[in-house]
């Protein structure tokens, strides 16, 4: 097999406070070299696997990228693969699995003293101004698809085509309705005069900032591992395997592995009382000894708590939880 192709992203989904992506390949077993948060390479060598050869991709950049088999894989979040692909017939991208990171928001905003209580309503109030409305954003197809679905825009303005400009090209036959590419800061062109913005958010700190609230939100969005056209055969089966490795450091996230002894003559008790509760993954593992067992449990982080209270009453001692890694079931 040809070596796969892995777009790993660069910006905020590798942020240490924020995805941290790094963080979850070692988790999930790969050995990565030239990927470290702040200190990303252009080409990354995961050292462990010589089946996947890796690159680094501006999350913007990746599905263009897997459309045109630059790459096999990529982690992206949903808005991106949306953007490639809303004015695409033909799905070319397919999501592999979502890894439940990474999550956003892809918004309408405005002023907070804008009256406006909806997009609808921000189209009518509109409807006879002589100066074009601006709305700057880095979604420009989504946001024209989104425009044209909206019933205030379509009372007012019918089936035009919003115009759309990114740099020197632009297309679209309704000059009053102006949607421009940004480069990012998206908020701050609404205090250069621009009318509405659509940006992702995942807190709405910096629009808070920025004086602006959302009006309404088109799209939530996550990270996740896709595949392009040219990811098949063998390829689509070493894309299944890495998404199980990725996913199951994911899941790990949310569990302890508990370890801790009780008497003999408790044990059977301790076992009811684990599998009726739900506090083990599938049953409790003990290993008996002359007159105290060890039992180990993988159990939800949020029920260790009701977990530990509840095995103390039938006299468990040398309780020790850990971290988990990886868990694939």
């Amino acid at each position: 097999m040809d070596k796969i192709v892995l777009g790993l992203p660069k910006g905020s989904l590798n942020n240490v406070n924020r995805g941290n992506t790094h963080q979850l390949l070692v988790d999930a077993g790969y050995e990565v070299r030239g990927y470290e948060p702040g200190q990303e390479s252009n080409e990354i060598n995961i050292a462990n696997d010589p089946e996947i050869k890796a690159y680094l991709t501006r999350p913007q950049s990746a599905p263009v990228e897997l459309n045109r088999g630059m790459l096999d894989i990529a982690i992206i979040g949903e808005d991106w693969v949306k953007e490639e692909s809303v004015n695409i017939e033909e799905e070319l991208i397919r999501k592999i699995g979502d890894l439940d990171y990474g999550q956003t928001r892809l918004v309408v905003a405005v002023p907070n003293e804008a009256l406006y209580t909806s997009l609808s309503d921000f189209f009518l109030a509109n409807k006879d101004r002589k100066k074009p409305i601006l709305c700057f954003t880095e979604y420009p197809n989504i946001t024209s698809r989104h425009f044209m679905k909206n019933e205030g825009y379509r009372e007012v303005f019918g089936d035009s085509i919003p115009l759309v400009q990114v740099r020197g090209l632009s297309e679209g036959d309704n000059k009053q309705v102006q949607i421009i590419n940004s480069d990012g800061a998206t908020e701050v062109y609404i205090a250069k005069g621009a009318d509405l913005i659509v940006d992702n958010t995942q807190t709405g700190t910096s629009l808070k900032k920025a004086g602006l609230r959302v009006l309404e939100i088109i799209m939530k969005s996550s990270a996740g591992l896709y595949a392009g056209p040219s990811c098949a055969g063998r390829k689509m089966d070493k894309a299944s395997m890495i998404f199980q490795q990725l996913f199951g450091a994911i899941k790990a996230r949310k569990y302890f592995d508990v370890k801790f002894n009780v008497s003999n003559k408790n044990v059977g008790e301790v076992r009811k009382f684990l599998l009726s509760n739900d506090f083990c993954s599938d049953e409790p593992t003990v290993v008996e000894g002359t007159s105290f067992s060890q039992v180990n449990v993988l159990i939800p982080k949020t029920k260790f708590p009701e977990m530990l209270k509840g095995i103390k009453t039938f006299g468990a001692s040398a309780v020790v939880r850990e971290d988990v890694k990886q868990y694939v079931k």
